[in-house]
């Protein structure tokens, strides 16, 4: 059996930071000589709640691309993909509970494979739970 290919997630910003309002932007690649027929590709920004609860999630951007015989789906070409990040949920890293942003690619191959990948980024600038002094007491 081959290896599932090797999905590149590549943003432009040289910092990996973003703020609210500001554009996301980058590119898609799969790497690899042994790069299997991919039928379909799905790229999704995203947040998603970790920690203690239930967990929550939420698509900020979606794209989805078929293999198609007009219009062949290849992967070793960039995709390139952007979208403006709203002005909320902030990323958080809290005790309880962590709000996390990523770029995610989902790859749809023949005989019902799927290859998945994610690339973190921050959203905002809130301190995480260990950066904020504790409140002093009397």
């Amino acid at each position: 059996m081959n290896a599932l290919p090797n999905i590149r997630i590549v943003l432009d910003s040289t910092s990996g930071h973003y703020q609210p309002g500001e554009r996301l932007s980058g590119r898609l690649t799969i790497d690899g000589t042994q790069m299997r027929l991919v039928r379909a590709a799905e790229l999704s920004v995203l947040w998603y709640t970790a920690g203690k609860g239930e967990e929550d999630f939420a698509v900020h951007h979606f794209e989805r691309h078929v293999d198609d015989v007009a219009k062949p789906l290849d992967l070793r070409v960039p995709l390139r993909f952007s979208t403006v990040l709203p002005p909320s949920p902030l990323s958080y890293d809290g005790k309880i509970v962590k709000i996390c942003w990523c770029v995610r690619v989902r790859l749809f191959m023949p005989h019902a494979q799927e290859a998945v990948a994610e690339l973190p980024f921050p959203l905002g600038g809130v301190a995480p739970a260990n950066d904020v002094p504790p409140e002093e007491t009397p």
